[in-house]
């Protein structure tokens, strides 16, 4: 009988896969990771861990499996939270949700379950992997979740061959009501559990306030562009207030401006760290909101499919997404000496460095890469 160890997070999507794993006949041993014990910055009442712990003991009990609790906190400090403040320091906002998958699940969490004896870890992510045999070779594909609403591929964008080896994704055929009901049906207590929310293993957090524990506030100007300006020069913009830091915006925010007496809300269409400059524009429509053009440096693609990668000079088109949930949209990727340009057939709202971009074949994940700043690029000249 082959051993699977899954990750039982207190939620009902793990809880429902590793009833699906006792039914495949695999033994199947539960393991809890505790990952963050700071509060600061943390919202009241939100990803509790000591509530998680207690939902996934209360699974492990109903399933009848073991139940393990590892504590994973000092590397995910290192390999998440402080490449998380780096990035914002720059300016860029990262994405802590794929580079736990990476560096945590898949890194410490699958040594563990090996050294256990696990032939297998398994999630309960919304996905699905197909093996198959070309040119002699063995690749795993990681497919698109059957639950569109839920697909939950753009997490994992950065796994290897090696890593997607050793994972099943029990759930990825099933769409979330079909879960649900199968956890009501068992009586297990995660059934109608929220789904969370916020920074994975964190939770929801008041995100100047977690950043100020390494990044200072310093008091800058929010600038707004008019339609008619651009970011570089001309007469088209105004000061309107005062922010604690550029390195605490992002691309794309509305909240947190707290700037008033506009007509329609105002978003962030840019950010300067070095100058201290928060650009704003008013309404959803604002064309410095929208991009036609990424572009990803060589050192920061991935191909979860090495086989199928790009030389320079080569162009293909495939689907792409900027960020998780996004509508898959067609593009233009092309490999040039240093990195990937990748040109959308209509505008994009909201590109932002430091996020991953994800490209698609129908249903298979082939790579992925971060976003650059976008000013390296293209900037918004009216």
């Amino acid at each position: 009988m082959k051993k699977v160890i899954i990750g039982l997070s207190g939620g009902v999507d793990s809880s429902v896969a590793a009833w699906l794993l006792q039914e495949q006949g695999y033994e199947v041993e539960g393991l809890f990771m505790v990952n963050w014990h700071d509060t600061v910055g943390v919202l009241s009442g939100d990803c509790p861990a000591e509530h998680d712990r207690l939902l996934a003991q209360l699974v492990a009990k109903k399933l009848q499996i073991p139940f393990h609790e590892i504590d994973l906190s000092a590397e995910y400090r290192e390999r998440v939270v402080e490449y998380m403040f780096r990035e914002y320091e720059r300016g860029r906002t990262p994405n802590p949700d794929v580079l736990c998958n990476r560096e945590i699940k898949f890194g410490p969490f699958l040594d563990i379950a090996k050294q256990r004896g696990a032939d297998y870890i398994a999630t309960g992510h919304y996905c699905r992997k197909e093996t198959i045999e070309k040119d002699g070779k063995t690749y795993h594909r990681l497919l698109a979740g059957a639950d569109k609403n839920k697909d939950q591929s753009y997490f994992l964008c950065q796994l290897s061959q090696e890593q997607l080896a050793d994972v099943l994704f029990p759930i990825g055929h099933l769409e979330k009501p079909e879960v649900r009901r199968i956890a009501r049906d068992l009586g297990l207590p995660t059934a109608d559990r929220k789904d969370s929310q916020g920074i994975c293993f964190v939770g929801k957090v008041d995100l100047p306030t977690f950043l100020q524990q390494q990044l200072q506030a310093k008091e800058g100007d929010i600038v707004e562009v008019f339609p008619t300006s651009s970011l570089s020069g001309g007469l088209e913009q105004a000061i309107i207030g005062k922010h604690r830091g550029a390195h605490f915006y992002t691309i794309g925010q509305r909240k947190g401006l707290n700037v008033g007496g506009k007509k329609e809300p105002l978003f962030v269409i840019d950010t300067d760290v070095e100058k201290n400059i928060v650009y704003v524009g008013m309404g959803e429509q604002h064309p410095g909101l929208y991009r036609n053009e990424l572009f990803i440096y060589s050192d920061d693609i991935h191909w979860l499919r090495p086989d199928l990668s790009m030389d320079a000079g080569e162009t293909r088109r495939y689907t792409v997404r900027i960020r998780y949930r996004q509508p898959l949209q067609t593009a233009q990727l092309f490999r040039t000496a240093d990195g990937i340009r990748i040109i959308f057939d209509q505008p994009q709202r909201g590109i932002t460095p430091g996020q991953f971009a994800v490209w698609y074949d129908g249903e298979e994940l082939l790579g992925a890469g971060v976003i650059c700043d976008a000013r390296d690029v293209i900037r918004y000249e009216g």
